[in-house]
C-alpha cells in the first residue's frame, strides 16, 4: 500500500454520489489524492451504512459499481467491511429468524450455547465483557416457524433491538462467506478493506471478549491471507491503547494511529510537545494515520497510558467549549474513572477555527510515519453541524455535513482549503517521502518532523504556542 495520502468520505457527502464524488476527484481533486476510503456504500438497515444487507450491491441511490470502478481506475479504493456483524435485516439473519437452527445460515450467529454450553452466562463472565452499548450484548430472537427463542451476540444492540447481528468468524461458513465478500469487492477493483470492528469478532467465556489473545491473531493473520490471495490489503480498525497497535504491527498487520488527532490537540493547548513527540517517534510505519473521521475524536481507551486523566477532561471541556459533544463510555471498571469514549467535533472547530493551527496540525499528520488519509469534513476546513445534530439526535452528526455542489465550490475557494491542498500535494509527490521520517524532536515549545530519501529532504518545524510553521 503506497504511503500516500487519501480521502475519506461518504458515498453521497460530497456532492450527492459516487458519480459526483468520480467527478470531484478527476477535477478539482485531481492528483491530490493517491487513494480514497468510500465509508459504506451497500444497502444497509441503519448505522449509516455500517448494517450491511450485504456486499454484492451499491445502494441505488449512491450510484453502482461502475462508479466505484471508474474511481478505481485512477486511485486505491478502500472499502468497508463489517467483520463483526450483519445486518438483522440480511438474507442469512431472516432465514435465521425464520427457521432457527434448521436454517443453512444459523452457524453464521453466535448463538449463547456457542460460548457457554448451557446457554445461560454466569454474571461474573458478564461483567467482564467490554460493552459498547448499554445491557449486555445479547439480543433475543423468536423464531418465527417453532416459536423457540434464542439469544444471539449483538455487541453493538441490546436485549431488546439490534441492527446488527455479530458473524460467528470461527465457524467455517462464515469464513466462505468472508472469503466471497472479499473475492467479490477485488473484482470491482478494490485495493483495501477496512475490518471495522474487528476487535470484537472473539467470544470466550471468562475474558473481555475484546482483542482476545491469542484467538485475534490466528483470525488477523487468516484474514489477511485470504485478503491477499484476492489482492487486497486488510487493514484492521481496533480502538484501544497504543501499545495494542503496536503488536498489531508487530505482528505483521496495517493498524491506525487512533492517538495521534488527541496528542495533537493536547499539544496546541499546551505548547508542550513532549507527548506528541515521544509517540511520533515509538509509531509503527505500517499504519494509517487520522486526525478526524467519521467517529469522534479517540479519548479511551486510545491515550490511556499516553495522557493523564486531567489531561483527558480537559481536552473534552475544550471541545464542548467550542460547539462538540461527548460520546460516554459504558463500560468504565470504576464509575470514578474518566468516562469519555470519543470527542464529536470537526477537527477545525477542535482548533477554533484558526486557519493557521489548523493547518499546522494536518501538517503535523501528513508529516507522521504511514498512510495519511484526510476526512472530507476537514479537507473543506467544515465547521460543526448543529443543525444535524438536532435534526437526527446523533452527536456525531456534528463532523457528517453532506456537501451541495455548490457548497464545495465556495469551501475550495477559501485560502485555509487551498493551502492544506498544498500540504497534501507536497506529503503525495515530494520524494523525501518514499524514504524514512529521521529527525523527530520536541522542546521548548516546538516540533520538528524532518524526512530523507538519499539526498531528498523536506522537514517540518512547528511553533505550537503560536500555531505557525514553516516547511523547509
Amino acid at each position: 500500500m503506497p504511503r500516500r495520502p487519501q480521502l475519506i468520505t461518504y458515498p453521497d457527502s460530497l456532492g450527492g454520489g459516487l458519480e459526483a464524488l468520480a467527478d470531484l476527484l478527476d477535477d478539482q481533486l485531481d492528483g491530490v489524492f493517491r487513494g480514497v476510503h468510500i465509508l459504506p456504500p451497500y444497502p444497509s438497515s441503519g448505522d449509516r451504512g455500517f448494517a450491511p444487507l450485504n456486499y454484492s450491491e451499491i445502494e441505488p441511490r449512491f450510484g453502482s459499481w461502475a462508479d466505484v470502478e471508474r474511481i478505481a481506475r485512477g486511485l486505491d479504493v478502500l472499502l468497508d467491511v463489517m467483520i463483526n456483524h450483519l445486518s438483522r435485516h440480511s438474507p442469512e439473519f431472516e432465514a435465521f429468524a425464520r427457521s432457527g437452527r434448521a436454517s443453512d445460515s444459523a452457524d453464521l450467529f453466535v448463538t449463547l450455547d456457542k460460548v457457554w454450553p448451557a446457554g445461560d452466562p454466569p454474571a461474573a463472565d458478564v461483567a467482564r465483557i467490554f460493552l459498547r452499548k448499554p445491557n449486555a450484548p445479547f439480543s433475543t430472537v423468536a423464531i418465527q416457524e417453532t416459536g423457540e427463542r434464542e439469544r444471539v451476540w449483538t455487541t453493538f444492540g441490546t436485549a431488546d433491538w439490534s441492527e446488527q447481528i455479530d458473524l460467528d468468524v470461527r465457524s467455517a461458513a462464515t469464513r466462505a462467506l468472508i472469503d466471497g465478500w472479499l473475492a467479490g469487492l477485488a473484482s470491482h477493483g478494490v485495493r483495501a478493506v477496512r475490518l471495522d470492528a474487528v476487535g470484537y469478532v472473539i467470544k470466550k467465556a471468562g475474558t473481555s471478549c475484546f482483542m482476545v489473545e491469542p484467538d485475534i491473531w490466528e483470525f488477523l493473520d487468516w484474514i489477511a491471507e485470504v485478503a491477499g490471495s484476492h489482492g487486497l490489503v486488510a487493514l484492521p480498525e481496533v480502538h484501544d491503547r497504543f501499545e495494542t497497535h503496536r503488536r498489531i504491527a508487530a505482528h505483521g498487520h496495517w493498524t491506525y494511529d487512533f492517538a495521534l488527532p488527541g496528542l495533537v490537540l493536547h499539544a496546541f493547548a499546551t505548547a508542550d510537545a513532549t507527548a506528541l513527540s515521544a509517540h511520533l517517534s515509538a509509531s509503527p510505519e505500517r499504519q494509517f494515520t487520522t486526525l478526524d473521521t467519521h467517529d469522534g475524536i479517540p479519548v479511551r481507551p486510545d491515550l490511556d497510558g499516553i495522557l493523564e486523566p486531567a489531561e483527558m477532561v480537559a481536552l473534552a471541556e475544550r471541545i464542548v467549549s467550542r460547539g462538540g459533544n461527548v460520546n460516554r463510555i459504558l463500560s468504565a471498571p470504576d464509575p470514578t474513572d474518566v468516562d469519555v469514549h470519543q470527542l464529536n467535533c470537526t477537527y477545525y472547530a477542535a482548533l477554533d477555527c484558526d486557519d493557521e493551527r489548523y493547518l499546522a496540525a494536518r501538517a503535523i499528520q501528513l508529516f507522521a510515519r504511514g498512510v495519511p488519509q484526510i476526512y472530507y469534513v476537514g479537507l473543506l476546513a467544515g465547521e460543526n453541524d448543529a443543525a444535524a445534530v438536532a435534526r437526527t439526535a446523533d452527536g456525531r452528526a456534528v463532523n457528517r455535513h453532506d456537501y451541495t455542489g455548490a457548497e464545495i465550490e465556495t469551501a475550495l475557494s477559501r485560502p485555509v482549503v487551498q493551502r492544506l491542498l498544498d500540504l497534501v500535494r507536497l506529503r503525495n509527490t515530494h520524494p523525501a517521502f518514499d524514504g524514512r521520517l529521521e529527525e523527530v524532536e520536541g522542546r521548548d515549545g516546538s516540533l520538528r518532523l524532518g524526512w530523507r530519501n538519499g539526498a531528498a529532504r523536506c522537514a517540518l518545524d512547528v511553533d505550537l504556542a503560536s500555531g505557525s510553521f514553516a516547511i523547509s
